[in-house]
């Protein structure tokens, strides 16, 4: 598992500025500042993929160098996602790219002490892929809440295919979340922001950032 905040980077920064409440009523600086660090973890990844050793024609001579091996596909999950995708884009701009509309349905129950519950189901209603056979899958979500929204999309886009290696990026995450995926996919490697404190009873993640899809696009009605 790789972490920003266990090192000193200006990923930190950006991280900083899409926590502060004053900055994020600049609604097109929150957007590129998920897609600076989405650009950072795309870097990062990058030192972890195959490459091959070509020769380029120069107009001096030749020169030799390592490009990478095979494009991977970059999937992320709408619409929160879209910003900090266009980062990993913008690095690996020959990828491949999948998306997966899938959302929080709530529910609300009565626990044995008659007090109110909170849980929910991740509902999904489009996706759409290459073939991801043998391919390098990144996952790329921006807030690793309780992590079954990443499950539920990571299984559904198997029908396209199983990745040879597949990488989940997030800019935050709860202990929870991690926790879950690394039981559920433990062969997924993890790229993270930041991991905060926990999730709130509504499975918001404290400290975290509030709604990344609300401040970067508006507010659902």
């Amino acid at each position: 598992m790789f972490v920003f905040s266990d090192f000193n980077s200006i990923a930190s920064q950006y991280i900083a500025e899409l926590r502060d409440v004053n900055v994020q009523k600049d609604r097109m600086r929150f957007r590129r500042n998920l897609e600076r660090v989405g650009e950072l973890m795309a870097y990062e990844i990058s030192k972890s993929l195959p490459y091959q050793n070509t020769s380029v024609q120069t107009p001096l001579g030749k020169a030799n160098a390592p490009i990478l091996l095979q494009q991977p596909v970059i999937a992320t999950i709408m619409r929160a996602g879209l910003p900090f995708h266009a980062g990993f884009m913008n690095y690996f701009d020959q990828a491949d790219t999948a998306f997966a509309g899938a959302y929080r349905g709530y529910v609300l129950g009565i626990d044995e002490n008659e007090d109110e519950t909170y849980d929910f189901e991740v509902a999904m209603d489009y996706i759409s892929s290459p073939d991801l056979a043998g391919r390098t899958l990144i996952l790329t979500d921006p807030m690793l809440a309780t992590g079954r929204s990443l499950e539920k999309v990571y299984h559904a886009l198997l029908r396209y295919g199983i990745p040879a290696k597949t990488h989940i990026a997030a800019v935050i995450a709860s202990p929870e979340g991690i926790a879950h995926v690394q039981q559920q996919l433990p062969q997924c490697h993890l790229w993270l922001g930041a991991i905060d404190d926990h999730l709130n009873e509504h499975f918001y993640i404290v400290p975290g950032l509030g709604d990344a899809g609300d401040l970067a696009f508006g507010e659902k009605v």
